[in-house]
């Protein structure tokens, strides 16, 4: 066959002329000319490009592509013309492209950061009003027993806190789809929870059965809902491995999920806010003259609206806001590409849930961040469920309750920029101190001065610019928790969902405590349904409810966060390793893939 001795000469043999279709067609004499003349200087570029085994034989039928169809055996590589010999060229090895490159491809367009944003408004919006107007339309629209409302807010909400563990471990067991891990979670669960959330503002024509049907649709809502936040919240791992880029698109997040909370407190507030809500007026003690008088003509009711109209203005608002949800779904969907690459989800072995457990909770940084969050975030909510009855029965501001809601709204939505820049000048540590203890004299400013409506706007403004980085702060320190646990456990894969849904797990759990005990305090205390006024000692329990115990959940949170070890000198030195750690990984990932099999 011809082979060559490493080292050896060539030896001297006429090579005979193809014959088969597929060989290089015979040079005309004008080509062999030009080929000559272009040996010298072409035949050098070959060798730059190829590596040529020294113990194989240095031949290939290859066309290479000179001009005139030249190709290796008219640039004096000896070949016996019969078959293809194996190849003896190794594949061109790949240059790394410059870091400023990479970083480049790694950038997100605003077009996919304002799609990935929008898919934050759903949780916010349904959630807000849920939260701000499902205790006092359990009340006073449903008309339920506040101790069977304690039952159902404390039941849906533990329950919404147990599914976010469990949804966040079927997710990490999902496999790899071509929509990607997380995004088929989204699509799918969307109709459902949709169809749920509009059920649950629905009075059913049934006396005994109310407490069941708001208990299953609420859970079952709570449920769907957590099938897209929770794989909606571990998205923000998968869309860029830039820290940088990954904290901008939450930002850009958190923005739209206060102006969802700003939607869903304009839409149930100001279509609900139109009809006037009926009350019946408390007993009246009857003087001597008309003591004989029987006691259904003394302890009149007396209707300012109709019961009817307001059950029909919570169904419109939730058929607004379940029609906001599906359009959020399609954009997000159509908008956002889940890169799998980003954040390897593939895994040798499956993730274990108790396994995964175990490393989360045994993660020091992550116990004490959400610990401190767990407080502060704990007080706005206590003051979110309780804020409309205090507004309507304590302040007196039973038309004004709803505008009095859309400016915290719209004060948070307004500097959720403001902390942003503030966070990436001064540190995310710095900014918890500065966002939210500002909260602390307003909240008891509102309960120490008698009723006024300017006060309560002052204090409504100051309560939206705490809001605003209680919201922010959270989802964009949470991914600084999970880069040092990478650090900490490189080979551990699969268990960002589990750190953003047991995050969210002991939020509404201990929510869900808080929202039932304060409930049933109201219960206690001798709340009336449906009521024009209440007792004094109704209205002293709503005055704890969202200015002692919020301020003192506050402070305690804020003393936890001095145990948080993550400063940003820390960070920065995070992000170094973990781009170190990828340099080296691409780089080990590239030089298997440098060298081609041999074909026969």
């Amino acid at each position: 066959m011809g082979v060559w001795a490493a080292g050896g000469a060539a030896p001297k043999r006429a090579v005979p002329a193809p014959t088969q279709p597929w060989l290089p067609a015979p040079l005309s004499p004008s080509s062999r000319w030009f080929a000559e003349r272009s040996r010298s200087s072409s035949l050098h570029k070959v060798e730059e490009k190829f590596t040529w085994s020294p113990t194989k034989p240095r031949c290939c039928p290859l066309h290479i592509g000179f001009p005139g169809h030249v190709g290796l055996r008219d640039l004096g590589v000896p070949w016996d013309g019969q078959k293809p010999p194996p190849s003896t060229m190794q594949a061109p090895r790949l240059r790394r492209q410059p870091r400023s490159q990479q970083e480049c491809r790694e950038r997100l367009s605003v077009c996919s950061k304002l799609c990935y944003a929008v898919g934050g408004a759903p949780y916010q919006t349904t959630g807000c009003a849920l939260g701000f107007f499902l205790q006092i339309y359990l009340l006073d629209v449903a008309q339920l027993d506040p101790f069977y409302a304690s039952i159902i807010l404390f039941v849906g909400r533990a329950w919404d806190a147990i599914t976010d563990p469990l949804v966040g471990f079927f997710i990490s067991k999902t496999p790899w789809t071509r929509f990607g891990r997380l995004m088929p979670w989204i699509i799918f669960s969307t109709p459902f929870a949709v169809i749920s959330y509009f059920l649950i503002w629905f009075v059913p024509d049934i006396s005994r059965g109310q407490v069941m049907w708001y208990l299953v649709f609420y859970c079952l809502f709570q449920t769907l809902v957590t099938c897209f936040h929770v794989p909606y919240s571990a998205l923000t791992m998968f869309i860029s491995r830039e820290q940088s880029e990954r904290d901008s698109a939450t930002a850009y997040r958190m923005t739209v999920e206060v102006l969802g909370t700003v939607l869903g407190t304009a839409i149930q507030g100001q279509i609900v806010g139109k009809v006037v809500t009926p009350c019946i007026q408390s007993p009246v003690f009857v003087s001597e003259s008309n003591a004989s008088a029987s006691m259904g003509d003394v302890n009149m009711t007396h209707y300012t609206g109709s019961l009817t109209d307001m059950r029909n203005a919570y169904m419109v608002a939730a058929g607004v806001i379940g029609g906001l949800y599906i359009l959020c779904a399609v954009i997000l969907s159509v908008g956002v590409r889940e890169k799998r690459e980003s954040s390897e989800l593939q895994s040798d072995e499956p993730v274990s849930f108790f396994r995964g457990l175990k490393l989360v909770m045994n993660h020091g940084a992550y116990i004490k961040l959400i610990t401190g969050f767990l407080f502060t975030s704990l007080a706005f909510m206590l003051l979110e469920g309780n804020f409309a009855l205090f507004c309507t029965y304590t302040l007196g501001f039973r038309n004004e309750f709803q505008n009095i809601l859309l400016v915290i709204m719209l004060s948070a939505t307004l500097t959720i920029p403001f902390w942003q820049w503030f966070l990436t000048r001064f540190g995310k540590k710095t900014a918890v101190y500065v966002g939210i203890a500002p909260a602390i004299p307003f909240l008891i400013l509102v309960v120490l001065l008698p009723s006024n409506l300017v006060v309560t706007y002052i204090v409504a403004v100051a309560a939206g610019i705490s809001v605003a980085a209680t919201f922010l702060l959270p989802w964009s320190m949470l991914p600084d928790v999970i880069d040092d646990f990478k650090l900490q456990h490189p080979d551990s894969r699969g268990h960002e969902a589990i750190f953003f849904s047991f995050y969210v797990f002991f939020t509404k759990f201990t929510s869900g405590v808080s929202l039932g005990i304060s409930t049933l305090s109201l219960d206690f205390a001798g709340y009336q349904t449906r009521g024009c006024s209440q007792p004094n000692e109704v209205n002293f329990t709503l005055k704890m409810l969202v200015s002692a115990v919020p301020v003192g959940l506050i402070l305690l949170g804020l003393l936890l966060f001095k145990l948080y070890p993550i400063n940003e000198e820390k960070r920065r030195e995070n992000k170094k390793a973990l781009q170190d750690l990828r340099e080296e990984s691409n780089s080990s990932s590239e030089s298997d893939n440098t060298e081609l099999p041999s074909v026969v």
